[in-house]
């Protein structure tokens, strides 16, 4: 048996505006620029709703109607769903339909898309909750298996997990992690009751996101029934495929013209083709698949960059300075009470913020910069400090005010 698990990431960020020293003490609306096209949140958003979001909601309906036995889950950051609801209702509409299927499952993460878990295990849970409750207000169901922003992961987050009340977390297949096992099985974690793992393929699910349209790969062009033989291997050695990746790979990363929405659209009825195959939401797999083994992983692993680790964001000095300082706020912003400002500093936490400040070279540093609304990493981090010393001042100002009062 070879079940085909389907994940999609969907987030988009609130960039920070060119934003100066000149500012600080004067401007706080610090994710407003309506002035350039690739900061602007709500022409992004509108960009890449036209060409992912929309289409291939459009398709993936038809396909659900098309399929019965074709599943799919997703995970959507808070902050992407408050855009969707500011800038683009039709949006959101359609992935409500998909929900409404019965087919469509939802998993828990960090509202912000932030890296809490790393510096406050607190801020964490307040984030999580706080996801857990918009998706229930929005799609009317409850998340009972998570996804750790950017799929980073150790021991502990499977532990936090449980107390939480979730089934299972999603983590990246890792070579150097598995070492001689296999991504498509589940497993269990150290430390924990109930809680299984559901690892990424990453090999199948990079041929789709990253390796699609490169025509340098020995096996471009990807067709479907080479991708669908690719799956039918792994019947006798596996029992789930877990093929994670970010939603925008369909029409914004890959392009319409490349062929994926034709390769997506294909691609259930190839599958299903093979008498062993299915397709599952994470909880099937996790109720219909028993653990092979304890899975043991002390050190943080994330499905980002070649070293798949914590790299991304926390890789030269800017960056744990931004992110040290963001969460070094926390006692100060909590304790003024004042929900702007707090929501503004969680805002300030997502993890797009220091990816764009990375440093690395050669495809890495490609990815990132191909990623970044802004022309260096430096020029990142100066907004983003500049925007840290303007919250910094208010809250200074609504101390003060309470001294007054008193």
């Amino acid at each position: 048996m070879a079940s085909i698990c389907f994940y999609f990431q969907v987030h988009q960020p609130y960039r920070i505006k060119k934003y100066s020293i000149f500012d600080v003490g004067h401007d706080s609306e610090y994710f407003n620029d309506k002035s350039d096209r690739d900061i602007n949140n709500e022409k992004v958003l509108l960009k890449v709703a036209t060409k992912s979001y929309l289409p291939t909601n459009k398709l993936l309906l038809e396909l659900l109607e098309r399929h019965p036995e074709f599943k799919i889950s997703f995970s959507f950051s808070g902050v992407f769903l408050e855009q969707l609801e500011e800038f683009s209702p039709e949006t959101l509409l359609s992935f409500q339909k998909l929900v409404k299927t019965g087919r469509v499952e939802i998993l828990g993460e960090t509202y912000y898309h932030s890296l809490s878990f790393l510096y406050s295990r607190d801020e964490f849970r307040r984030q999580v909750d706080k996801h857990t409750k918009k998706i229930k207000k929005i799609f009317g169901v409850t998340p009972k298996v998570f996804r750790n922003t950017e799929l980073v992961y150790n021991n502990d987050v499977a532990w936090e997990a449980e107390q939480m009340g979730f089934k299972g977390v999603l983590a990246e297949g890792w070579d150097p992690v598995l070492q001689w096992r296999s991504p498509n099985f589940l497993y269990s974690t150290p430390g924990t009751k109930k809680i299984k793992l559901l690892l990424k393929n990453y090999k199948l699910s990079d041929d789709i996101a990253f390796r699609f349209s490169n025509k340098g790969w020995v096996e471009h062009p990807l067709t479907v029934p080479k991708y669908a033989k690719w799956i039918n291997e792994v019947n006798g050695n596996g029992n789930v495929v877990n093929l994670f990746m970010d939603y925008e790979t369909f029409g914004e990363h890959q392009w319409e013209d490349t062929g994926i929405f034709k390769f997506l659209e294909a691609l259930p009825a190839e599958v299903l083709k093979h008498p062993d195959n299915d397709f599952v939401t994470p909880s099937e797999a996790i109720a219909r698949y028993d653990s092979v083994g304890v899975l043991d992983i002390p050190n943080f692993i994330s499905w980002a960059d070649m070293e798949r680790d914590l790299s991304a964001w926390l890789s030269n000095d800017i960056q744990h300075d931004a992110m040290g300082k963001v969460f070094a706020m926390e006692s100060d912003v909590l304790g003024t009470g004042d929900d702007k400002l707090i929501d503004d500093w969680r805002k300030l936490q997502t993890s797009d913020h220091f990816y764009y400040m990375c440093t690395k070279y050669w495809s890495d540093g490609d990815v990132h910069k191909y990623f970044s609304p802004y022309n260096s990493p430096y020029e990142a981090f100066i907004n983003y400090m500049n925007a840290l010393s303007d919250l910094s001042l208010r809250i200074d100002t609504l101390k003060k005010g309470v001294e007054e009062e008193e």
